[in-house]
């Protein structure tokens, strides 16, 4: 065989052995990429993605879309080839599998998480958009979660709404630990409660809850905490306090498939637009993104920069951006995508009036810096 044509072959081999090599071993990697966006304003799988009812309702035009990110499930495996793929194409980002999955989190249990997060997101939104409009809604603290054989198993319930500690009442879920943090591990702790079947069954009748009693626990030593050494010799007596709000109309939210509290602006906005006369987008196509908490403040989201490249591939114009992400954003913005900085939603509904306007040299922006 001539030696020239036994190098083509020998070459030929080794690159095939190597693709063969490439597809067979596993690296402990995982992809992200852009996800489908989806209208607030419009309509998902057949019905509206908000719906009110029980106040008035006002035409919309334009675009509010949230956008979301494509990640590869936990027990995916990638591939040498995959990765490499992943880290030259444009539009995808290949990240450590610890990144998106810690502390071996299973698939499910991050679809559990993310599902939690969304719905609490919806809340918040719900509660953000309507303090933007003076519109009043009713807080309450109550029993988010009950520890498996804590103190308060079977005594307190998660849905109970708690009025006061040792007497003191509460107004935010962070005041229950703090009073009951002031005993020591053995002393008792008293609750004022109402249950959570009488408060539920006042909020169906449209009245304040009634029936509230005392309820005494005794606190016990919370576990121990290698990051908080001190974290033992804490009382506590096994409840993860959170918020219930009572809204006075109904705001349904509908949209499967989607996890995670990143869509929280967006779905804030979409209920202000709604709820309002005129149209908040100005019949423009508008993206964005970012977590919301009840008072209004948006906070950074992960994988900024496939969502902005989702966002313009469905034909946005103005990408809203949380303040913390604007760095990474404009270091690698697609064309003819304007990023406009946002840190509250008050940020966000007087940037659309500037949009509205056609005055964009006066929107806040984006920098690298």
């Amino acid at each position: 065989m001539p030696r020239r044509t036994a190098t083509m072959l020998a070459s030929t081999l080794i690159l095939i052995a190597l693709l063969c090599a490439g597809v067979l071993i596993r690296v402990p990697y995982s992809e992200m990429s852009p996800g489908p966006t989806v209208n607030t304003l419009g309509d998902a799988r057949g019905e509206p993605v908000l719906h009110i009812s029980g106040h008035k309702t006002y035409p919309t035009s334009g675009n509010l879309n949230m956008t979301t990110v494509r990640v590869t499930g936990a027990d995916y495996d990638m591939n040498i080839v995959e990765a490499v793929y992943g880290w030259l194409a444009h539009d995808s980002v290949v990240v450590p599998h610890d990144t998106l999955y810690p502390d071996g989190k299973t698939e499910e249990e991050s679809t559990q998480e993310n599902a939690e997060e969304f719905s609490q997101s919806q809340e918040s939104a719900k509660v953000a958009a309507l303090e933007e409009l003076k519109i009043p809604v009713t807080s309450r603290v109550v029993v988010s979660t009950v520890v498996k054989d804590s103190a308060a198993e079977g005594v307190l319930h998660a849905g109970d709404v708690i009025e006061a500690v040792d007497g003191t009442a509460v107004e935010q879920p962070e005041d229950v630990a703090k009073l009951v943090t002031k005993h020591e591990p053995g002393e008792d702790v008293v609750f004022t409660i109402i249950p959570a079947k009488a408060a539920a069954a006042a909020e169906k009748a449209g009245k304040e809850p009634q029936g509230a009693h005392d309820v005494t626990l005794t606190t016990r030593k919370a576990p121990e905490d290698p990051a908080d050494p001190s974290a033992e010799d804490r009382a506590i007596v096994g409840i993860q306090a959170g918020t219930d709000h009572t809204f006075p109309f109904e705001i349904d939210i509908k949209l499967a498939d989607v996890g995670g509290p990143s869509a929280g602006l967006m779905f804030s906005l979409g209920i202000i637009d709604k709820l309002t006369p005129g149209k908040l987008t100005g019949g423009k196509f508008i993206a964005g993104t970012g977590t919301i908490d009840d008072d209004g403040k948006v906070g950074p989201i992960g994988g900024i920069n496939m969502k902005l490249v989702g966002a313009r591939d469905a034909g946005a114009r103005y990408f809203l951006t949380p303040d913390d992400n604007c760095s990474a954003a404009a270091s690698d913005t697609p064309s003819g995508l304007t990023l406009v900085r946002v840190k509250t939603l008050d940020d966000a509904t007087k940037s659309l009036e500037k949009i509205r306007a056609g005055d964009t040299a006066g929107l806040p922006s984006c920098s690298t810096g």
